[in-house]
């Protein structure tokens, strides 16, 4: 999910009641609930599309999920001392715990995997373990009534905690109504993709993507090989990936070997100008753009036509 979302649940869930437990404790669960993004670094090295073989994975698993919350307190701690004893501690500011410092650095973190889990994109979940990648298909990665859920609670909760009234209930009611909301999109999920699956046709891979803005829709891509169809009739262009010699494209291509590492529903995009290109069905939409694509290298797609289409008349 976006890092919108990520900070909106960690506020929440100190205004829930935890914010109370330990000084620093609001930034230690929105920092927490951030932190795992710490592998959009990788943009300063690497290239192109590099990223996508490298983003949502070691920074996103069990072990950064123990180090990463307990390198947050160290440094939150220590920025308390150092403000005490330069004599510039806020006097409102609650004795800090490093016990609840780590606990809520945790927690914080640990939301992060769960949240991005919910959408197409992935997550390897337990790198360096394991490199499998793990979907949810349920929610889109920009859920804008997640935003004014969460943001309007958050700032009812402080206005409320400001005046004197009774703060933590609503953070908590938003926090139960966001985890309703999440339920019911995963349901309708599995039922798309169940009924789908179950169709006479059948296909290899079957995925209830979900849209922008519109929670009770999803945008259903299946296929395989290469092969992919959105909605009920849209053929998406492509060549069958067993007619090209993939393997030698990503031993000489560190970024083709990167996005077929990432890629879920890969295929083979021919282009007028007779390149190839590979794309992902779940990226397919034109205001996308080349993101989420990278030119296959001449040669590896034997009996493919590779030159340039003539113009008609030509």
């Amino acid at each position: 999910m976006d890092n919108l979302t990520h900070s909106l649940v960690g506020a929440l869930i100190g205004q829930a009641g935890l914010k109370r437990k330990t000084g620093l404790a609001m930034p230690a669960l929105i920092i927490g609930a951030n932190l795992p993004d710490v592998d959009a670094a990788c943009f300063f090295w690497l290239d192109g599309v590099e990223h996508l073989g490298f983003r949502r994975g070691i920074t996103h698993g069990p072990p950064a999920m123990l180090l990463l919350p307990l390198m947050l307190a160290g440094l939150l701690y220590g920025f308390d001392r150092w403000q005490a004893k330069r004599g510039k501690r806020p006097e409102a500011r609650l004795p800090v715990s490093f016990k609840w410092l780590y606990a809520l650095a945790l927690l914080g973190c640990l939301t992060h995997p769960a949240l991005d889990w919910l959408n197409v994109y992935g997550i390897r979940l337990l790198e360096p373990f394991s490199s499998r990648w793990f979907y949810g298909d349920t929610l889109f990665i920009i859920d804008i009534w997640l935003w004014l859920l969460m943001g309007f609670a958050t700032w009812f909760s402080l206005r409320r905690q400001k005046r004197g009234g009774e703060w933590r209930r609503p953070a908590r009611a938003a926090l139960a109504a966001a985890l309703a909301y999440i339920g019911l999109n995963a349901m309708i999920t599995a039922a798309d993709e169940n009924a789908l699956d179950a169709s006479p046709t059948g296909t290899a891979t079957v995925i209830a993507s979900p849209v922008p803005f519109n929670p009770l829709a999803r945008e259903m891509i299946s296929g395989g090989n290469g092969l992919y169809t959105l909605g009920e009739d849209t053929t998406l262009p492509g060549v069958p990936l067993d007619r090209c010699d993939l393997a030698a494209a990503r031993a000489g291509d560190s970024a083709v070997d990167a996005f077929l590492f990432w890629a879920r529903t890969p295929l083979i995009e021919p282009r007028e100008d007779g390149s190839l290109w590979l794309r992902d069905a779940r990226f397919y939409d034109p205001r996308v753009g080349d993101r989420f694509s990278v030119e296959l290298p001449a040669g590896v797609c034997p009996g493919v036509q590779t030159e340039p289409t003539p113009a008609p008349g030509g």
